[in-house]
Protein backbone atom coordinates (compact mmCIF):
# COMPACT_ATOMS: atom_id res chain seq x y z
CA UNK A 1 0.00 0.00 0.00
CA UNK A 2 1.41 3.23 -1.29
CA UNK A 3 1.01 5.90 1.53
CA UNK A 4 0.11 9.54 1.14
CA UNK A 5 3.32 10.42 2.92
CA UNK A 6 5.46 8.40 0.54
CA UNK A 7 3.35 9.86 -2.62
CA UNK A 8 3.91 13.59 -1.51
CA UNK A 9 8.15 12.50 -0.41
CA UNK A 10 8.32 11.21 -3.71
CA UNK A 11 6.99 14.50 -6.10
CA UNK A 12 9.36 16.41 -3.28
CA UNK A 13 11.95 14.87 -4.71
CA UNK A 14 11.15 15.00 -7.96
CA UNK A 15 10.85 18.73 -7.66
CA UNK A 16 7.05 18.36 -9.01
CA UNK A 17 3.40 18.34 -7.63
CA UNK A 18 1.52 15.57 -7.32
CA UNK A 19 -0.75 14.32 -9.38
CA UNK A 20 -4.55 13.35 -8.35
CA UNK A 21 -7.34 11.96 -10.53
CA UNK A 22 -10.90 11.38 -8.97
CA UNK A 23 -13.56 9.24 -10.56
CA UNK A 24 -16.36 7.60 -9.30
CA UNK A 25 -16.84 4.14 -8.61
CA UNK A 26 -19.29 2.59 -10.94
CA UNK A 27 -18.79 4.47 -13.38
CA UNK A 28 -19.08 3.73 -16.81
CA UNK A 29 -19.14 0.49 -15.04
CA UNK A 30 -18.54 -1.32 -12.19
CA UNK A 31 -15.29 -2.91 -13.40
CA UNK A 32 -14.52 -0.27 -16.08
CA UNK A 33 -13.78 2.43 -12.74
CA UNK A 34 -11.05 -0.12 -12.08
CA UNK A 35 -9.68 -0.06 -15.37
CA UNK A 36 -10.02 3.30 -15.78
CA UNK A 37 -8.12 4.17 -12.62
CA UNK A 38 -5.46 1.97 -13.38
CA UNK A 39 -5.14 3.27 -16.96
CA UNK A 40 -4.92 7.10 -15.40
CA UNK A 41 -1.93 5.35 -12.82
CA UNK A 42 -0.44 3.83 -15.35
CA UNK A 43 -0.08 7.45 -17.64
CA UNK A 44 0.97 9.51 -14.49
CA UNK A 45 -1.93 9.83 -11.48
CA UNK A 46 0.39 9.33 -8.52
CA UNK A 47 -2.84 9.44 -5.96
CA UNK A 48 -7.18 8.26 -7.11
CA UNK A 49 -9.71 9.79 -5.41
CA UNK A 50 -12.64 7.10 -5.85
CA UNK A 51 -15.97 9.01 -5.37
CA UNK A 52 -19.01 7.15 -3.67
CA UNK A 53 -21.94 7.63 -5.45
CA UNK A 54 -24.48 10.12 -3.43
CA UNK A 55 -27.66 10.93 -4.55
CA UNK A 56 -27.57 14.59 -2.83
CA UNK A 57 -24.19 16.24 -4.18
CA UNK A 58 -23.47 19.43 -2.91
CA UNK A 59 -20.31 20.51 -4.81
CA UNK A 60 -20.28 18.07 -7.45
CA UNK A 61 -20.62 19.84 -11.06
CA UNK A 62 -23.11 18.67 -13.70
CA UNK A 63 -20.00 16.40 -15.19
CA UNK A 64 -19.97 14.07 -11.95
CA UNK A 65 -23.10 14.70 -10.89
CA UNK A 66 -24.12 12.92 -14.99
CA UNK A 67 -21.07 9.78 -13.85
CA UNK A 68 -23.01 9.61 -10.43
CA UNK A 69 -26.01 9.04 -11.42
CA UNK A 70 -24.81 6.16 -13.93
CA UNK A 71 -23.52 4.80 -11.26
CA UNK A 72 -26.45 5.10 -8.90
CA UNK A 73 -28.21 3.55 -12.42
CA UNK A 74 -25.90 0.74 -12.26
CA UNK A 75 -26.71 -0.78 -8.46
CA UNK A 76 -23.30 0.45 -6.92
CA UNK A 77 -23.38 0.60 -3.28
CA UNK A 78 -21.09 0.82 -0.77
CA UNK A 79 -19.58 -2.65 -1.08
CA UNK A 80 -18.88 -2.28 -4.42
CA UNK A 81 -17.01 1.25 -3.25
CA UNK A 82 -14.77 -0.72 -1.70
CA UNK A 83 -13.74 -3.41 -4.35
CA UNK A 84 -13.20 -0.30 -6.13
CA UNK A 85 -10.79 1.05 -3.95
CA UNK A 86 -8.93 -2.55 -3.39
CA UNK A 87 -9.10 -3.07 -7.40
CA UNK A 88 -7.27 0.58 -8.06
CA UNK A 89 -4.73 0.31 -4.99
CA UNK A 90 -3.54 -3.03 -6.72
CA UNK A 91 -2.06 -0.58 -9.27
CA UNK A 92 0.62 0.98 -6.71
CA UNK A 93 -1.76 4.57 -6.49
CA UNK A 94 -2.33 5.62 -2.66
CA UNK A 95 -5.96 5.44 -2.73
CA UNK A 96 -8.89 7.21 -1.24
CA UNK A 97 -12.46 7.42 -1.33
CA UNK A 98 -14.12 10.73 -1.35
CA UNK A 99 -17.63 10.90 -0.04
CA UNK A 100 -20.24 13.41 1.83
CA UNK A 101 -20.68 12.28 5.38
CA UNK A 102 -24.20 10.62 5.16
CA UNK A 103 -22.88 7.26 3.77
CA UNK A 104 -20.51 6.85 6.39
CA UNK A 105 -22.91 8.02 9.14
CA UNK A 106 -25.54 5.03 7.89
CA UNK A 107 -22.79 2.35 6.96
CA UNK A 108 -21.03 3.37 10.30
CA UNK A 109 -17.91 5.49 11.30
CA UNK A 110 -15.79 2.62 12.93
CA UNK A 111 -16.93 -0.10 10.19
CA UNK A 112 -16.71 2.45 7.48
CA UNK A 113 -12.97 3.46 8.25
CA UNK A 114 -12.00 -0.44 9.41
CA UNK A 115 -13.30 -1.78 5.88
CA UNK A 116 -11.66 1.03 3.92
CA UNK A 117 -8.02 0.14 5.67
CA UNK A 118 -8.85 -3.29 4.60
CA UNK A 119 -9.49 -2.62 1.49
CA UNK A 120 -6.05 -0.63 0.98
CA UNK A 121 -7.71 2.78 0.92
CA UNK A 122 -5.03 5.29 2.80
CA UNK A 123 -8.05 7.97 3.79
CA UNK A 124 -10.80 9.89 3.14
CA UNK A 125 -12.40 13.06 1.76
CA UNK A 126 -15.33 14.46 3.31
CA UNK A 127 -16.60 17.94 1.35
CA UNK A 128 -19.38 18.49 3.97
CA UNK A 129 -18.21 17.32 6.91
CA UNK A 130 -17.17 20.30 9.13
CA UNK A 131 -14.12 20.44 11.96
CA UNK A 132 -16.91 20.58 14.80
CA UNK A 133 -18.43 17.65 13.80
CA UNK A 134 -15.81 15.58 12.97
CA UNK A 135 -14.06 14.31 16.43
CA UNK A 136 -15.95 10.31 15.86
CA UNK A 137 -14.54 10.01 12.36
CA UNK A 138 -11.28 11.45 13.14
CA UNK A 139 -11.04 9.02 15.94
CA UNK A 140 -12.59 5.97 13.84
CA UNK A 141 -9.97 6.94 11.09
CA UNK A 142 -6.74 7.20 14.00
CA UNK A 143 -7.82 3.74 14.89
CA UNK A 144 -8.02 2.17 11.29
CA UNK A 145 -4.80 4.11 10.35
CA UNK A 146 -6.14 5.98 7.62
CA UNK A 147 -5.62 9.81 6.58
CA UNK A 148 -8.46 12.33 6.96
CA UNK A 149 -8.54 14.97 4.06
CA UNK A 150 -11.06 18.32 4.53
CA UNK A 151 -11.68 21.39 2.20
CA UNK A 152 -11.13 25.14 2.45
CA UNK A 153 -12.10 27.54 0.37
CA UNK A 154 -10.93 31.29 -1.01
CA UNK A 155 -13.65 32.50 1.60
CA UNK A 156 -11.69 30.87 4.74
CA UNK A 157 -10.53 33.70 7.45
CA UNK A 158 -6.81 32.44 8.23
CA UNK A 159 -8.62 31.52 11.94
CA UNK A 160 -11.10 28.62 10.05
CA UNK A 161 -7.95 27.43 7.95
CA UNK A 162 -6.02 26.33 10.52
CA UNK A 163 -9.07 24.59 12.62
CA UNK A 164 -9.76 22.93 9.09
CA UNK A 165 -5.85 22.04 8.83
CA UNK A 166 -6.06 20.59 12.38
CA UNK A 167 -8.51 17.91 11.06
CA UNK A 168 -6.35 17.04 8.20
CA UNK A 169 -3.57 14.57 8.24
CA UNK A 170 -3.17 13.39 4.23
CA UNK A 171 -2.97 16.76 2.76
CA UNK A 172 -5.48 19.44 2.69
CA UNK A 173 -7.99 20.38 -0.01
CA UNK A 174 -8.06 24.08 -1.20
CA UNK A 175 -10.93 24.41 -3.66
CA UNK A 176 -9.43 26.85 -5.80
CA UNK A 177 -13.26 28.60 -6.37
CA UNK A 178 -16.27 29.04 -4.62
CA UNK A 179 -18.97 27.00 -6.77
CA UNK A 180 -19.23 23.07 -7.93
CA UNK A 181 -16.30 21.23 -9.54
CA UNK A 182 -16.08 20.80 -13.17
CA UNK A 183 -13.26 22.00 -15.29
CA UNK A 184 -13.19 25.54 -16.74
CA UNK A 185 -10.84 28.29 -19.16
CA UNK A 186 -9.15 29.56 -15.61
CA UNK A 187 -8.47 28.07 -12.94
CA UNK A 188 -9.56 30.27 -9.89
CA UNK A 189 -7.40 33.40 -9.02
CA UNK A 190 -7.94 33.40 -5.71
CA UNK A 191 -6.54 29.58 -5.54
CA UNK A 192 -2.16 30.78 -5.28
CA UNK A 193 -3.90 32.61 -2.62
CA UNK A 194 -5.40 30.33 -0.44
CA UNK A 195 -2.81 28.22 -0.99
CA UNK A 196 -0.17 30.39 0.26
CA UNK A 197 -2.36 31.32 3.55
CA UNK A 198 -3.11 27.36 3.68
CA UNK A 199 0.74 26.59 4.49
CA UNK A 200 1.17 29.12 6.86
CA UNK A 201 -1.10 27.05 9.10
CA UNK A 202 -0.19 23.98 8.47
CA UNK A 203 3.35 21.39 7.35
CA UNK A 204 0.88 19.53 5.17
CA UNK A 205 0.88 19.27 1.67
CA UNK A 206 -1.63 21.00 -0.31
CA UNK A 207 -3.46 20.29 -3.13
CA UNK A 208 -5.56 22.12 -5.34
CA UNK A 209 -8.62 21.18 -6.87
CA UNK A 210 -11.88 22.47 -8.84
CA UNK A 211 -11.41 23.71 -12.52
CA UNK A 212 -8.36 22.55 -13.95
CA UNK A 213 -8.73 20.30 -16.81
CA UNK A 214 -5.39 20.47 -19.02
CA UNK A 215 -1.71 20.06 -18.86
CA UNK A 216 -1.08 24.03 -18.77
CA UNK A 217 -3.21 24.46 -16.12
CA UNK A 218 -1.60 21.66 -13.94
CA UNK A 219 1.85 23.75 -14.37
CA UNK A 220 -0.08 26.73 -13.22
CA UNK A 221 -0.93 25.05 -10.18
CA UNK A 222 2.36 23.15 -9.83
CA UNK A 223 3.96 26.36 -9.29
CA UNK A 224 2.79 27.17 -5.91
CA UNK A 225 0.66 23.42 -4.72
CA UNK A 226 1.89 20.79 -3.79
CA UNK A 227 -1.00 18.63 -5.67
CA UNK A 228 -2.87 19.37 -8.74
CA UNK A 229 -6.56 18.10 -8.19
CA UNK A 230 -8.80 16.66 -11.73
CA UNK A 231 -12.20 15.08 -12.12
CA UNK A 232 -14.40 16.55 -14.47
CA UNK A 233 -12.30 16.69 -17.01
CA UNK A 234 -11.52 12.56 -17.17
CA UNK A 235 -15.41 12.22 -16.21
CA UNK A 236 -15.77 14.00 -19.58
CA UNK A 237 -13.40 11.89 -21.88
CA UNK A 238 -15.48 8.97 -20.46
CA UNK A 239 -18.64 10.32 -20.84
CA UNK A 240 -17.66 11.88 -24.62
CA UNK A 241 -16.19 7.71 -25.61
CA UNK A 242 -18.04 6.05 -27.88
CA UNK A 243 -16.84 2.60 -26.09
CA UNK A 244 -14.79 1.67 -23.49
CA UNK A 245 -11.61 1.08 -25.33
CA UNK A 246 -11.85 4.38 -26.73
CA UNK A 247 -12.54 6.05 -22.99
CA UNK A 248 -9.83 4.37 -21.41
CA UNK A 249 -7.38 5.67 -24.45
CA UNK A 250 -9.02 9.22 -23.63
CA UNK A 251 -8.44 8.80 -20.04
CA UNK A 252 -4.73 7.38 -20.44
CA UNK A 253 -4.44 10.31 -22.67
CA UNK A 254 -5.23 13.16 -20.57
CA UNK A 255 -2.86 12.01 -17.43
CA UNK A 256 0.13 11.54 -19.46
CA UNK A 257 -0.66 15.42 -20.40
CA UNK A 258 -1.49 16.54 -16.60
CA UNK A 259 1.74 14.50 -15.85
CA UNK A 260 3.89 16.15 -17.81
CA UNK A 261 1.98 19.57 -16.51
CA UNK A 262 2.86 19.12 -13.07
CA UNK A 263 6.83 18.16 -13.95
CA UNK A 264 7.52 21.72 -16.07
Amino acid sequence: MTTLHAVFDKARAEDRAALVGYLPAGFPTKDGAVAAATAMVEAGCDVIEIGLPYSDPLMDGPTIQDAVHRSLINGTRIADVLRTVEGVAKSGAATLVMTYWNPIDRYGAERFARDLASAGGVGTITPDLTPEESEPWLAASKEAGIDTVFLVAPSSPDERIARVAACCTGFVYAASLMGVTGARETVGAAAEGLVKRTKANTPLPVCVGLGVGNGAQAAEVAAYADGVIVGSAFIRRLLDAPDEKSGLAAVRELASELARGVRR
